[in-house]
């Protein structure tokens, strides 16, 4: 005799979480009430029963303040949101498969889409499905019904445990009735494997069973398939319904079982088998023997593919196909400390795992997502090397001497002297940081890997500095960025080449210090000057010529103007004064009153704001002269007239006036003042010529 037993047989993941949440919660709390059966298969359903654990079928029949249970197969939200104010707690215990579902149509019926679900109406699942939808949904099981439908825009989903031949056939049909169809396969992968093992096994052997209630979905659905296989297909709950008038000598025997069907009823059909085959005198391995093998298809360092059903703050669920849950630590999906597993996998997401131990007494099975993510990196880390190639990675952690690159799962030491191209004392900038680096050594035995940033950027430097040269000219000009600030001057980066922007060049007024205008960081559009190609080193421009105030000037001011202006400065010749910023004129001494003035100080104060007369322009020497005399009221001019005849007459008798004092204010003084930076002359000299 040869037995075949399914490897997906008994409970899926999300009736397994189900039930072991209800019997640990009826090992520790009392007045719990599940809303429907658990699960279809009511030796469960009496064993709970026993335990004190009650069934309602209406939220109004749970009693105000017990522990009301959602089942796996989820409910609407109008059900959900009575549940909630009616019951003291809520234990949600929706299969995230079908949680799933529920998200995809309330997010599709709220943009108006219509909903086809492709399930069995009465179903509890698709019940609740329905209870998601804004305006109900179309449920379809068969061709005729998916013949009817005429929609314009359909969102189409399954019931989790839909046969898939008839779903994907039924999708063909919407699809050619419809305009706009979308379609989501939300059959769960452990109905897709359990139906295809079940097609499989059920052509090759000659005797079938499929264990599970006759109230179970799934069940049904995997006895439709067999019994087209395999015409000695029984549907069985347990060993009484074992036929006991076939002869199982010499005979194939295969075994699946639905979703709902615990474990239990599957040894205990299993153990009758046994025991009919040996009185009928066959001596062969146990049938136990052959489902308890069947039930360890896992083993530490296997690697396996499966999907996720869940995402904890701590691990990872992951559905296998197998007996077993899958379990990854946070630990074991990464080495970077700062990634959460919600940043790195999302439930329905397909992950490829390694098996790091497998425990049957918690039915747990311990994965790696990481050991892989190793596995596979240092195979790209020995090729990089060879091919002295650059990989990029995280900066995960500052150490003594150094820092840790996370680089295709592997951690790569990179030496402080290495983490930069300039000296770094504080490391911890780099941290979280994406860096490119090349692997400047690797140790096979005991997996130690360095590499070097400065290498990488070096290189990089080196390529943007040659270019650079071979494109820079007079006039070119760039987006930089400040890099430092001196007295003299703001040097900036204009792709990886330094420039000095020269503090004469930073504003057409005065200013004291380069900071009054830039910081560092700013981006600035600059322009070269000069080039020094021997000592490499370039004189930047930042002042544009239309920001130039004496060009702004020569559109606003002419001579015979009467403006309104600020004293600024002194002069023993005159006193200078704004006229806009970055202008100045001269008040030549002589022009300020009517009357003898020694020095300006007497007559004016500096941020005085007075009114001039433009008397001169010389607009290519930068030079513009003025007179608050020539406002003065002309009696007091000619006061002024009459007082300069009587000391010429006293001078001419011989006499000296008693307030003569000082050189006649008309007279050049012979001493030379500093020119500013704004091209204003600041001689006698120069500035009052024609007054």
């Amino acid at each position: 005799m040869e037995i075949t037993v399914v490897q997906s047989a008994g409970f899926c993941f999300g009736v397994k979480r189900a039930v072991d949440s209800v019997y640990a919660l009826s090992d520790s709390r009392d007045g719990i009430v599940i809303l429907g059966e658990l699960i279809h298969n009511r030796y469960v359903t009496d064993d709970l029963k026993k335990r004190g654990v009650d069934t309602v079928e209406d939220v109004c029949d749970c009693a105000s303040g017990t522990v009301l249970v959602i089942r796996a197969h989820g409910v609407g939200r109008e059900v959900l949101s009575r549940a909630q104010k009616r019951a003291g707690e809520v234990v949600d215990l929706t299969c995230p498969y079908v949680a799933k579902i529920h998200n995809i149509v309330a997010q599709h019926s709220a943009c108006d889409y219509d909903i086809v679900i492709v399930g069995d109406k009465t179903h509890p699942e698709v019940i609740g499905i329905e209870g998601w939808c804004q305006a109900g949904a179309h449920v379809i099981s068969a061709p005729q019904e998916a013949q009817s439908l005429v929609l314009d825009k359909v969102c189409m989903v399954a019931q989790t445990t839909a046969n898939k031949n008839n779903f994907d056939n039924l999708v063909k049909i919407v699809k050619n009735n419809c305009q706009e169809v979308i379609v989501f396969d939300t059959i769960c992968k452990s109905t897709k494997i359990r139906q295809a093992e079940a097609e499989d096994i059920s052509k090759k052997v000659d005797v079938m069973f499929v264990v599970g209630g006759k109230g179970s979905s799934n069940t049904k659905k995997l006895f439709d398939i067999c019994a087209k296989n395999c015409p000695q297909t029984f549907h069985i709950e347990n060993f009484e319904d074992i036929p006991q008038n076939i002869n199982y000598k010499n005979k194939k025997i295969g075994i699946t079982a639905g979703a709902s069907t615990p474990s239990g009823s599957i040894k205990e059909v299993v153990r009758t088998m046994e025991e009919n085959i040996n009185s009928h005198g066959v001596q062969e391995m146990s049938f136990e023997e052959a489902m308890e093998q069947s039930f360890k298809t896992l083993n530490t360092g296997d690697v396996v593919n499966g999907i996720v059903v869940e995402v904890r703050p701590t691990e990872v669920i992951v559905d296998l196909g197998f007996k077993s849950d899958g379990i990854i630590p946070a630990s074991e999906l990464s080495d970077d400390p700062e990634v959460k597993p919600s940043n790195i996998v999302k439930p329905g997401d397909e992950i490829q795992v390694f098996v790091v131990g497998v425990n049957d007494a918690e039915g747990k099975t311990l994965l790696s997502k990481k050991k892989l993510d190793y596995i596979a990196g240092w195979k790209k880390i020995e090729e990089a090397v060879e091919n002295k190639a650059v990989l990029s990675g995280k900066v995960i952690q500052v150490v003594g001497g150094g820092m840790i690159v996370l680089v295709e799962g592997t951690r790569v030491f990179v030496p402080a002297s290495q983490a930069s191209d300039r000296y770094t004392e504080d490391l911890t900038v780099f941290l979280n940081n994406t860096v490119e680096l090349r692997i400047t050594e690797i140790n096979p035995r005991r997996k130690r890997v360095t590499g070097s940033v400065k290498s990488v950027l070096s290189d990089q430097k080196k390529a943007i500095s040659e270019k650079f040269w071979a494109e820079a000219e007079v006039g070119r000009k760039y987006t930089g960025t400040v890099k430092s600030i001196m007295p003299f001057g703001t040097f900036v980066d204009i792709g990886g080449v330094d420039g000095l922007v020269h503090i004469s060049e930073l504003s057409w007024s005065r200013i004291k210090h380069p900071s009054e205008v830039l910081s560092v960081g700013d981006t600035v559009e600059v322009y070269i000057k000069d080039i020094d190609a021997e000592t490499k080193k370039i004189s930047l421009g930042y002042k544009k010529a239309e920001d130039n105030p004496w060009a702004m000037a020569q559109e606003k001011f002419n001579v015979g103007d009467i403006v309104k202006c600020k004293v600024v400065r002194f002069m023993p010749f005159g006193a200078f004064v704004e006229l806009m910023p970055g202008v100045d004129g001269l008040i030549h001494i002589s022009q300020i009153a009517n009357k003898r003035v020694g020095k300006p100080s007497d007559e004016l104060s500096i941020g005085e704001e007075i009114e001039a007369k433009i008397t001169e322009i010389n607009w290519e020497n930068k030079r513009i002269s003025l007179s608050k005399r020539a406002l003065l009221p002309v009696e007091e001019n000619q006061a002024e007239s009459q007082q300069i005849m009587e000391e010429i007459s006293a001078e001419a008798q011989g006499e000296q006036p008693a307030a003569e004092t000082e050189p006649a204010a008309d007279e050049q003084p012979s001493e030379q003042t500093p020119q500013g930076n704004d091209g204003v002359g600041d001689t006698e000299e120069n500035q009052s010529d024609g007054e």
